[in-house]
């Protein structure tokens, strides 16, 4: 993922409007140093169970993106990553519903993800309740 030194510095404001009350962060920031703060988030406020598999999802998903040189596609996955992270750090995200217009947004390959997890999720409660 090649970062512009001009994304660096782009601002809530400047990258478009934003909707809801999320809070906005304050600079994007580069890769790497959002990386580590994933895994430090992870490390610090998710289960062990929940870690792991967190982790790996994020490295995943770093690597599948290293690659990517359009700016537009890097903001967006810099931002979501870097939201992801501090609502983590504000322990809120508990029972949070997604965004109506995220998944509208989504395709097919990553609802089928998205219905995947919802299934593992619901399997684990399950297994959990009946023991």
């Amino acid at each position: 993922m090649r970062i512009h030194h001009r994304l660096l510095m782009a601002t809530p404001s400047s990258m478009g409007p934003t909707k809801g009350l999320r809070p906005a962060p304050l600079a994007l920031l580069p890769p790497i140093p959002l990386y580590r703060r994933l895994f430090r988030a992870h490390r610090n406020h998710l289960p062990p169970e929940m870690r792991l598999l967190g982790d790996q999802y994020i490295k995943a998903e770093f690597r599948a993106h290293r690659d990517t040189e359009n700016p537009v596609h890097i903001v967006g996955f810099l931002t979501e990553w870097q939201l992801y992270a501090q609502k983590l750090e504000g322990e809120n995200w508990l029972g949070e519903k997604m965004e109506i217009g995220k998944i509208e947004k989504m395709s097919d390959q990553q609802l089928g993800q998205i219905y995947e997890l919802m299934q593992a999720i619901r399997k684990k409660e399950l297994d959990e309740n009946e023991s």
